[in-house]
């Protein structure tokens, strides 16, 4: 697969890099104390990434002082599997050299079914911050190599808690947490009752 990098003007359909932002500290806490298993690992809100400096900075100039969360996506993933959008952007920044596979909310269809040939690839280099829109479909990132990846997550406050309701019908139909519109491969080995709409080929980074 083509993997583009985040500098080129393609990527600009997608996000931005964040500048002006130093996350040194943050992302040598994330690297001393988070795992990076096997599999991958979502955690939305760490205490001990919270309590740095550099919270409030990420509170203030990237979301406006809007309350924020910051956690970690960590692991070994190589597959699309599913993708996922928010209603707000979502700030990822690489603590490893790792790949985002990315799309367009634009390109679902009224049946909520997404062509998964239209996605593209990106690299993220360690250290690099990037806000990835709320119209941009995502879901966790690949390893860029066989030592996987760790990547700080940053999205308005409760995002991806648990619902406090039932929802169903429409796009309702592919809410999965708060915040949160879900649509899978069925090669995903997502949790039941997600919404499978991802038509093509499960796409893997190595291929």
């Amino acid at each position: 697969m083509k993997i583009q990098k985040v500098t080129d003007p393609s990527f600009a359909a997608y996000g931005r890099i964040v500048e002006a932002i130093d996350f040194t500290q943050l992302l040598d806490t994330l690297t001393e104390k988070s795992p990076k298993p096997a599999d991958v690992v979502y955690e939305p809100s760490i205490d001990y990434l919270e309590a740095l400096p550099v919270f409030e900075k990420l509170q203030t100039v990237c979301y406006g002082e809007l309350p924020i969360q910051v956690g970690y996506c960590n692991g070994h993933n190589t597959k699309l599997n599913a993708v996922e959008y928010h209603r707000s952007s979502e700030i990822d920044i690489a603590a490893d050299d790792l790949i985002l596979l990315l799309g367009r909310q634009q390109d679902i269809t009224s049946d909520y079914t997404y062509d998964t040939s239209k996605i593209e690839a990106f690299l993220l280099p360690k250290g690099v911050g990037v806000e990835l829109y709320a119209t941009t479909l995502h879901y966790a990132p690949c390893n860029a190599s066989e030592d996987g990846f760790r990547c700080i997550i940053v999205l308005p406050k409760d995002t991806n808690l648990p619902l406090d309701k039932a929802h169903a019908g429409y796009e309702d139909a592919l809410i999965t947490a708060k915040n949160k519109w879900l649509i899978g491969h069925a090669e995903g080995n997502l949790p039941e009752g997600t919404h499978i709409g991802l038509i093509g080929k499960n796409i893997d980074v190595t291929e």
